[in-house]
């Protein structure tokens, strides 16, 4: 908290000695505030601000907006990227990718989905986070054509696709039953040689005991308990 805190005593100091604030002054407190997840902070300084016709930035609002993100506070981010509209502030991959994330991880997945829309509407460049973001909210909604259609932009090589991004799209097929279509992933995760966690095999396993034979799901538990005991190896 060191940082910040030195952070607001020089701004405190300077407003004391008539030292006019500007914007690089702001956003370097900002950010400072936002690398301890001081959230509160980054907007009363942002306020601050608005209060002293301080231009704000891009660079500013993105602070302010991955600050709300990483403490949840996803109605906040949702406000500072429409402040960044009315105000026509350029929203770039960074503001996207933490604002849909907020309204991910805050169980807003239509919000999520919308702002992803948002963000090929205007053409901005998508990147693994945002993507991941927008389809683990399809799952979580019960779409799972969406999250299979948003994987499919990564599988053009246009994004790479890491562990998250399978999990996401093999959990939205379990989720609405499309077993064939979970295989299919956790084969391709396999042919591209991403690698697989306990949450992979997990939800793999508890649909397909449920669904396929029994001699198949032995089989792929008997690959989940090799891999556990690659892991405790390795560690």
């Amino acid at each position: 908290a060191g940082e910040w805190e030195f952070s607001l005593q020089l701004f405190s100091i300077m407003a004391q000695v008539k030292v006019k604030s500007d914007m690089v002054t702001c956003n370097a407190l900002i950010s400072a505030c936002e690398k301890t997840g001081e959230w509160e902070r980054t907007l009363q300084i942002f306020g601050v601000m608005d209060r002293n016709a301080i231009e704000c930035s891009t660079i500013t609002v993105n602070a302010a907006i991955s600050s709300c993100e990483k403490a949840g506070e996803w109605t906040r981010a949702v406000q500072l990227c429409r402040v960044m509209l009315q105000r026509s502030i350029e929203m770039d991959t960074i503001t996207f990718s933490a604002a849909i994330s907020a309204c991910e991880k805050g169980r807003e997945w239509d919000k999520a989905l919308q702002l992803f829309g948002m963000m090929c509407d205007t053409k901005t460049e998508a990147n693994t986070i945002a993507l991941n973001a927008a389809i683990s909210a399809s799952e979580r909604g019960g779409e799972w054509e969406k999250a299979v259609q948003l994987f499919g932009v990564m599988a053009q090589g246009v994004v790479e696709s890491d562990t998250i991004s399978f999990n996401a799209v093999i959990s939205a097929c379990v989720s609405c039953g499309e077993w064939e279509a979970a295989l299919h992933f956790s084969n391709v995760m396999t042919e591209c040689e991403v690698q697989r966690n306990a949450i992979t095999f997990s939800t793999l396993i508890s649909a397909f005991e449920k669904r396929c034979k029994g001699d198949f799901v032995l089989q792929f538990s008997r690959q989940a308990v090799s891999w556990i005991l690659r892991l405790l190896a390795s560690g």
